[in-house]
């Protein structure tokens, strides 16, 4: 589901990004230039380090209940081989329909012989391994699969975990190396880049031809449920390579295209014309769509590590459909009053080869678990959406600065801005929150204005363009022997003057 009401604009995003980078850091504990905050002097003001706990853990079925829609980049393909974070099997789910209804080819249907029919789709980008060969089978949705408009119901999308339709047959297969996506390619009235074009069997392409051949309303042509009653859709899936692809639904590149020609029944042998129909996803309303993505963490860290009562020295943070770390501060509790200036939960990426093939998502996000409610919240005071519905994912610190780390490797580090948080917690106005990270295309938690708890709404909040890509393994807080050892732990830093 999209939801535009609380979407950043790019323009912003660009903005916090260009803030965070060009900022001077007057010390570990803050970006910020040290023209909104006092210098650490150790006389006037002071600053802290608080040692953190971390715990890994996935999401289920039964805890991601993510839809996504037509509107969001889909991923078809399969990761057989990240080194942490294991397989990712990604499949496409769509319905590709005539421009209108009641439609004809030539308006001379019993003339029409199929030159060939191509599955094309627009190419956006690739998550992975481009050197890696994919193979793409191309499958029809099976009339029995309750796959269509209709049953997507409220909520405007299938679930991403969930939505495996059962298929009837193969209707074609190509194997690639997604390097050569956006090359430019040269058909019959269609010469442009960033195109997958599969081939399909030419009897499918002849069937559609013959179904011009019915009239009246019985014909396939005659209606939408009636051209959903003969063929239900497309059903994609890789069964190899090292990559997801992604690809634009709605975009010009998305389209069937099937070549056929007309006789005109008097015309001499070899002598047809040739002629080019294309049935495209139709965004107004007719085109179902469903993206399918499973994680198979057998055997990896992730798997290891997840549900684990001891506090974890490595977190691994995955995409929706992925997985999530909830963080305790044990320190906070016995925080006295004091003037926060600033209090920042730092986590810095540790580096690995692969990070380069499979990079971090766009956006993490931080909220708090409410014990009395029982649910999430946002973090009171600091997370804050304006009245434009624009939230503050930038200043709260959802987007990763780039640095280096000690061996001189490209990391992103996030630095959560807690401050007033902590500030309300020292002053008595807040308990003290668990929290947790994750990377989720959107959420849903509880949410107030004024940061208390009066007043408090359901809201959904946009967090990541996309689902399916983006992972990191953060450095923990310690597994709880040695907390202080690593420098580059996750760690609560707090710029503070006494009262």
């Amino acid at each position: 589901m999209k939801y535009k009401h609380l979407a950043i604009p790019i323009g912003a995003i660009l903005i916090c990004s260009l803030i965070l980078l060009s900022c001077r850091k007057i010390n570990e504990a803050t970006t910020l230039g040290d023209d909104l905050i006092p210098p650490v002097d150790n006389i006037t003001t002071f600053d802290t380090t608080l040692d953190v706990e971390v715990f890994n853990d996935t999401f289920s079925v039964t805890t991601d209940s993510t839809r996504y829609t037509k509107d969001y980049t889909h991923y078809l393909g399969y990761i057989s081989n990240d080194p942490f974070f294991g397989i990712t099997d990604a499949r496409i789910y769509m319905q590709l329909k005539p421009p209108a209804y009641k439609y004809t080819f030539l308006n001379k249907p019993d003339s029409l012989h199929i030159d060939s029919v191509v599955l094309i789709l627009d190419y956006v980008e690739t998550y992975g391994d481009t050197t890696a060969d994919q193979t793409v089978n191309v499958y029809e949705i099976s009339q029995t699969s309750d796959f269509h408009i209709d049953t997507i119901g409220v909520y405007g999308g299938y679930r991403i975990r969930s939505n495996n339709f059962a298929v009837a047959g193969q209707l074609g297969s190509r194997t690639f190396k997604p390097m050569i996506l956006n090359d430019s390619v040269k058909a019959y009235q269609d010469t442009t880049v960033n195109q997958l074009r599969i081939r399909l069997d030419d009897s499918f392409g002849q069937r559609l031809l013959n179904y011009d051949t019915a009239s009246g309303v019985l014909g396939a042509y005659a209606s939408d449920s009636a051209f959903d009653s003969k063929f239900r859709g497309f059903a994609l899936e890789s069964v190899s390579g090292n990559a997801l692809m992604g690809f634009n639904l709605a975009g010009a590149n998305t389209k069937l295209a099937i070549y056929y020609k007309d006789d005109n029944n008097d015309a001499p042998v070899n002598k047809w014309d040739t002629a080019v129909a294309y049935f495209q996803f139709n965004t107004n309303a007719r085109s179902a769509s469903a993206q399918l993505v499973k994680r198979g963490y057998n055997g990896t860290p992730v798997a290891a590590a997840a549900g684990l009562t001891t506090p974890a020295d490595q977190v691994y943070i995955q995409a929706t459909p992925g997985s999530f770390a909830r963080i305790k501060i044990p320190g906070l509790s016995a925080l006295n009053n004091r003037v926060v200036h600033r209090a920042e939960l730092i986590m810095e990426e540790n580096y690995h080869l692969s990070d380069s093939m499979f990079p971090a998502p766009t956006a993490l996000f931080l909220d708090a678990w409410d014990a009395t409610a029982t649910k999430y919240r946002t973090v009171p005071y600091d997370f804050a959406i304006n009245q434009a519905g624009t939230s503050n994912l930038g200043s709260f610190g959802s987007y990763p600065y780039i640095t280096k780390d000690p061996s001189g490797n490209t990391i992103r580090v996030w630095r959560f801005n807690l401050s007033r948080y902590v500030q309300h917690l020292v002053n008595g106005t807040e308990p003290v929150y668990d929290f947790r990270l994750t990377a989720p295309l959107y959420l849903t938690d509880r949410y107030s204005g004024s940061g208390s708890a009066t007043g408090t709404t359901d809201l959904t909040i946009g967090v990541n363009p996309t689902a399916a890509r983006g992972r990191v393994r953060l450095f923990g807080g310690g597994d709880g022997s040695q907390p202080s050892a690593n420098p580059q732990r996750m760690r609560l830093r707090i710029v503070y003057s006494k009262i």
